[in-house]
């Protein structure tokens, strides 16, 4: 019998891969607390949480009991016409941890389609209410998912090239610093008396995909500030950054200013199943509620709000708040910060920041964001024996809470391994 990476060349087209240059997949067979385990006996700890979902430790026993009792009473329902324990209790759950002005959940089934959700509300809302906005605000640099909405507002055109003659309208602006928000604000004063934004969509503080790329809150808030004056839907992409990872529940809760809608994914079911889902206010809904069923918000999945799902979301928001998971994090951004400064002034190192438990360095060196430079970090951390993945000459880490102290030693000694050698 051929081994996993032999098998699966035969069948298997993976996301973000050009075969013809990486033919060759790891097969993984068990993945255990911060460990990852290959086919050949070879384990790695996990640096990134498998893209940031499995936050509590891979195969958490807690939450593994839960969802195999909610097998054994419901697996699946439509949510159309039916509603269920879990989705009911999750909802309740989330609304308390939530920023306050949050009132209503939507459930979908992952990120791109949490986000999708949100600029649908943003673009019906307005239209709705008889006033019809089609231009959406976005960063630059920003992502937001895979699917047609999400692809339109994001601004990395490795990911979107090929599509971007067919996306909605949408306009850019500048990351806020201390420096340029002044600018920024001027220019969203005189583009705003146009009155046709429907909404603005934003990674709070840290942009996952353009190499967690983290800006400043006051300035962010300033613009939100601003947006808001003018009926600017607000919407929180909260996919990567929720969930405990900036060191609070959301990144919204660092600012005064709280979005209209907020869109949730990846740790939100503590990596166990996928879901996703979009919160908003009651304003936002109440533009829906209506006896006339066109203004009703018309999207759906087939596993909207699954009922194991919920169970795995709900265990997962139990551990956050957790005294123990609440210790792991402060305990895991101390060490960050610590590591920080011993690398900080090494001479390949071009600057280090950290947000809550997203620690990332950049090295001083230029290169395209798929060049050779990464491949040979990425092969030389997992030669390693750790599981990371650099973005361009960026390396970050975004391990799980549950990494144990001397597992977090190990990544960063081979992140030092890798600045002293000639990787």
């Amino acid at each position: 019998m051929k081994n996993l990476t032999e098998r699966d060349k035969k069948y298997i087209w993976h996301p973000l891969t050009q075969h013809k240059l990486n033919s060759d997949m790891l097969g993984i067979v068990k993945a255990k607390g911060a460990i990852l385990y290959d086919e050949n006996g070879g384990e790695y700890i996990d640096g990134i949480a498998s893209w940031y979902t499995s936050m509590y430790g891979h195969c958490n026993e807690y939450i593994l009991e839960k969802v195999q009792h909610q097998m054994a009473v419901l697996d699946q329902v439509v949510f159309s016409g039916f509603t269920h324990e879990p989705a009911i209790r999750l909802s309740e759950e989330l609304i308390n941890i939530l920023p306050s002005n949050q009132q209503k959940i939507f459930f979908s089934d992952n990120g791109s389609t949490a986000t999708e959700v949100g600029i649908k509300m943003a673009l019906q809302y307005h239209y709705n209410r008889g006033n019809k906005r089609k231009v959406l605000l976005a960063f630059e640099e920003g992502f937001h998912g895979d699917t047609f909405g999400a692809m339109s507002v994001s601004g990395l055109s490795v990911y979107n090239g090929p599509f971007e003659d067919y996306f909605i309208k949408v306009e850019r602006i500048l990351t806020p610093t201390k420096e340029n928000v002044g600018d920024i604000l001027l220019q969203l004063t005189e583009r705003l008396s146009q009155n046709d934004i429907a909404g603005f969509i934003y990674e709070p503080l840290v942009q996952g995909a353009a190499a967690m790329k983290m800006h400043d809150a006051e300035g962010l808030n300033m613009i939100l500030e601003l947006l808001n004056k003018h009926q600017v839907l607000l919407i929180a992409d909260e996919v990567m950054t929720g969930f405990g990872k900036t060191g609070k529940n959301f990144a919204s809760d660092h600012l005064p200013v709280k979005p209209d809608i907020i869109c949730l994914s990846k740790a939100l079911t503590a990596g166990l199943m996928p879901m996703g889902v979009t919160s908003c206010t009651q304003q936002v809904y109440d533009a829906f509620y209506s006896t006339d069923i066109a203004k009703g918000l018309f999207h759906g999945h087939t596993y909207t709000a699954n009922p194991l799902a919920c169970v795995a979301a709900l265990a997962g928001i139990e551990l956050l708040q957790s005294e123990q998971i609440q210790k792991d994090i402060r305990r895991v951004i101390k060490s960050h910060q610590e590591f920080g400064l011993k690398i900080k002034g090494h001479p390949k190192v071009a600057e280090i920041r950290q947000c809550g438990i997203i620690f990332a360095l950049d090295l001083n060196i230029k290169m395209e964001r798929y060049g050779r430079l990464r491949d040979r970090l990425f092969n030389f951390f997992m030669t390693h024996g750790v599981f990371l993945r650099p973005l361009g000459n960026t390396i970050y880490i975004l391990a799980p809470y549950t990494i144990t102290a001397s597992q977090l030693k190990r990544v960063y000694d081979i992140i030092e391994l890798a600045l002293d050698s000639e990787v």
